[in-house]
Order: C-alpha cells, then structure tokens, then sequence
C-alpha cells in the first residue's frame, strides 16, 4: 500500500516515543570554529544553528543543568586520528595549534563546565563521559552541535546505548548538505531519540514558576 515515508515507518513499527526525564544536561557537540569559517574546507554554512545552540546554552546556565562541550583535538602529526582522519583527511583541521579547532564565539564552557576532548565521532568514545553522567544522576541529553550526520549522530546513537534519552534539537544542530541534515534528522528521531524543536526544548528546560 503507498504511503508517505512516515507512515511506511510507523507501520513498520519504528519511531516509538522516548519521554525524557528529569535530570537533563546540554551537550553541545564539536561547536568549532572550522565550520563557520570559510578559510576552511570544512566550513559548512551552519551560522543559523550555530545561533539556536547560543539559545540553548543561556537557556541551561539559567536552569542550572550541567552543561558539556565537546571538542576534537589531535595530535600535531595527526598520529592519534586513526582510521577516522584516514577516512576524512579534512580533520587535519583540529589538530593541536591549528585555530580552526578553536571554540566559536559564545559557545566555550565556562571553567565550572564539562569540556570533553574527543578524537572519534562519539563524545562517548574513549572519554569517559558516560561514567560522569551516571555519577551525577543525569538521564536526559539535550543534544545541539556539529555536524548532524557525523558527530552529532554518533554522539545521540552513544547516549542512547548507554541508557540516557537523546533529545536533538532540531534548529541547533547543522550540515553541509540540507538533504543529508534532514535525512539523518529523519532516521534520529525513527530509530535513536527524540528530535525536537527549539521552542519545545526551551519550555522543557524553562524552571518551574
């Protein structure tokens, strides 16, 4: 029977609903300085999102949740990239002294937030993350950041495994390719988390009264 894609999903059984719960943290996911600037190859466009993450980040100062940024950084010889820096060799862009793997304006943590520096796609892989979030009870991940189809997926696919609701905003989250930013927002929200828009996570997150 046709159908739209939605409805052919749903039939299928994907998409249930997650409900995300009352310990949330924002984690802001590689909000580097090469994807805005277009003296780098991996500049991407993302100005618009790059303004709705800016949103979230004084949206979770004033709630007082605990805020995480996460950063790729490699070595100057690129010796720690691995396969991933094989497969993209762009990511030459963040190794160490090169401006490029500088925080964008207004979007560095504070001193008395997380900073998580990471040399694969997950801000899970090999960094412990996890084991911080479990220890301060979070169980909600409100997720905005760099690229959606790479790091940003990864990161919502990892916080799902290890048993935190992801919830990506929708507007906060930015690609090089429109097409791949909504089919990859397509598959989070049948297959990962939930996919949100602006104005729903800021009344989430709003305090109560």
């Amino acid at each position: 029977m046709a159908g739209s894609q939605e409805e052919d999903y749903e039939r299928a059984g994907l998409g249930g609903r997650l409900t995300p719960g009352s310990a949330p943290a924002l984690l802001l996911v590689d909000p580097a300085r090469a994807y805005v600037d277009p003296e780098c190859p991996l500049y991407a466009g993302v100005e618009a999102a790059v303004d709705a993450m800016k949103v979230l980040l004084s949206d979770a100062r004033r709630a007082g949740i605990p805020v995480i940024v996460t950063r790729v950084r490699l070595r100057a010889d690129g010796s720690d990239g691995g396969v991933f820096l094989r497969k993209v060799p762009a990511l030459r862009a963040f190794v160490e002294g090169s401006p490029f793997g500088d925080f964008i304006e207004g979007l560095a943590p504070a001193a008395d937030e997380l900073t998580v520096t990471k040399q694969s796609p997950s801000a899970f892989f090999g960094t412990g993350l996890a084991a911080r979030l479990t220890a301060i009870g979070i169980d909600t991940l409100v997720i905005g950041g760099l690229s959606t189809s790479g790091c940003v997926r990864a990161t919502a696919l990892d916080a799902m495994q290890h048993g935190f609701v992801p919830v990506v905003v929708e507007e906060a989250v930015g690609d090089r390719d429109p097409a791949v930013h909504a089919a990859n927002l397509f598959d989070i929200g049948h297959k990962i988390g939930e996919v949100w828009s602006i104005g729903r996570v800021r009344e989430y997150l709003a305090p109560p009264g």
